[in-house]
């Protein structure tokens, strides 16, 4: 199937040919759905901290921030095009009257244009003599195109999204004053942004630029790193006959495999605690006193857990009773909601304590879930294996079969979903750092339909970062307010009192 130039062509991006029949294997039979068995719920799943106990997991972090090494992990690659989607096809229609039907979002963004943080940068490269009122697709072309702002091109995290009195904030700017908050490990704040190769230099000479100020404001040195999409995570794509897709040239087409591919990112981290966030969910800093408190009480959670988990390991190990099997086994049943497989009643003493073993030493993942009012994102539910075993996963839309009416159902009882706030503990109880890629479960990617050069495409995504990639690791799902979650998807979002300095 494959020639000798193909076999180069795997070679420099570092994929084996035995990867790349695997994943044409996977378009073949597809991805199977996960097979959830009810949702997530308050006391049942998911933790719902206690206005009394907020303070003492606060604490419980904040002393153990003294000795252990925290890093703050964003994800930062994600295009900023799909904010202005509206704009752009504004831009490139016919119309030239905002009232038109279709354009409601337009009409919106031009009626508040002037309170948008980026709007003195955008009067700036725009003539002396435009009107904001009429010369609309000028003004558009003067905020997307190269022409201009290229804002339309920029990545979202070098974007200005909230206005202050003197200045305006990226939200490249708006994470690191969080870092200074929540993840100040002895003046050190270490964060670490994934992003685009061909924007990694707009990223480190922004942050070179800024750093500065917010090391004065809060005392505190920036270790800021930054990290690519490895070409090795890349998938293949194929036609609608599952043949690999070639490009003009007869290339083979490859992929970014998606933010699944960033397990790997995350695994070359060295640290005791990371902290996971996305790039566009960010608050003014007047709003920030919930986002730094929860995050701090998540992170005191996951260390009761993780010391927890230790502490088991180390008794099973020095002295394996039946009673301590048993208070092991109801530990994991009540308190990381973990079915043990149908088999494990006949294993002897030994064999259950090796097993209990290999299901407490993993990494561990504490994650804020947010009550569901009709943002998207997905799902937190139980989900079981054919082994019998279940447990606690984020699962997406896809992932679900919506033409079984039981799962539809459990669907329609979800209270909550999740809004990316991860909170992780990456090392065992002897303070070696997991290989983080052997905790994926590879029956959780996706597949979509994509075109390339007139022509009809299949694509292949990697599990999901906090989907599949995590499915292996022991989760904690704990409530956190609504007000910790203000993503911005369209431009527009820009305009809610959550992103009003």
């Amino acid at each position: 199937m494959f020639t000798d130039k193909d076999l180069k062509q795997f070679s420099e991006k570092g994929i084996s040919e035995e990867k790349i029949n695997i994943q044409i294997e996977n378009f073949k039979k597809g991805f199977p759905f996960v097979n959830i068995t009810k949702a997530a719920t308050i006391n049942d799943g998911i933790i719902k901290i206690k206005e009394e106990d907020l303070d003492s997991f606060v604490k419980k972090y904040e002393k153990t921030l003294k000795k252990e090494k925290t890093v703050k992990f964003v994800p930062a690659s994600g295009a900023a095009s799909r904010m202005f989607k509206q704009l752009f096809e504004f831009k490139d229609s016919k119309n030239q009257v905002l009232e038109d039907k279709g354009f409601n979002s337009v009409f919106n963004f031009f009626k508040e244009i002037e309170n948008f943080a980026f709007f003195s940068d955008l009067k700036s490269v725009c003539r002396n003599d435009i009107n904001f009122k009429t010369d609309y697709k000028e003004i558009l072309e003067n905020l997307l195109e190269p022409i201009g702002l290229n804002y339309g091109n920029l990545p979202k995290g070098l974007l200005k999204f909230h206005k202050y009195k003197n200045t305006s904030r990226t939200p490249a700017e708006e994470h690191l004053v969080e870092g200074a908050e929540y993840s100040n490990f002895g003046g050190k704040v270490n964060i670490h942004f994934t992003v685009s190769p061909e924007h990694q230099v707009g990223f480190e000479n922004h942050i070179n630029e800024i750093k500065h100020i917010y090391e004065e404001k809060y005392n505190v040195v920036f270790n800021i790193e930054f990290s690519v999409q490895k070409p090795e995570t890349d998938t293949i794509a194929v036609d609608l006959e599952n043949v690999p897709f070639r490009e003009l040239n007869g290339d083979i087409l490859f992929r970014p495999g998606g933010h699944g591919a960033l397990i790997e990112n995350l695994n070359d981290i060295e640290a005791d605690i990371i902290f996971v966030k996305n790039i566009d969910n960010v608050v003014p800093e007047k709003l920030k006193r919930d986002t730094v408190v929860y995050k701090k009480a998540l992170a005191g959670i996951l260390i009761n857990k993780r010391n927890q988990v230790f502490d088991y390991i180390k008794r099973l190990l020095k002295n394996p009773e039946i009673s301590l099997i048993n208070e092991v086994k109801s530990f994991l049943e009540t308190e990381l909601f973990i079915t043990l497989d149908n088999k494990f009643t006949s294993k002897n003493n030994l064999e259950k304590v090796d097993y209990l073993i290999s299901k407490l030493n993993r990494p561990i993942r504490v994650c804020g879930m947010v009550r569901n009012e009709g943002e998207p994102g997905g799902g937190p539910f139980f989900v079981k294996k054919d082994s019998g075993s279940a447990s606690l996963q984020i699962v997406e839309g896809v992932q679900i079969d919506m033409n079984n009416k039981n799962k539809v159902k459990i669907v329609e009882n979800a209270t909550h979903f999740n809004p990316v706030d991860l909170i992780l503990a990456v090392k065992d109880f002897e303070g070696n750092s997991f290989d983080l890629t052997k905790y994926v479960d590879a029956e959780t990617g996706f597949i979509s339909q994509k075109s390339k050069d007139g022509k009809n495409l299949k694509a292949q995504e990697l599990p999901g970062l906090w989907n599949g990639a995590m499915a292996k690791w022991n989760t904690v799902f704990a409530e956190v307010p609504v007000s910790t979650f203000n993503p911005v998807k369209n431009v527009n979002d820009l305009l809610r009192d959550t992103h009003k300095a």
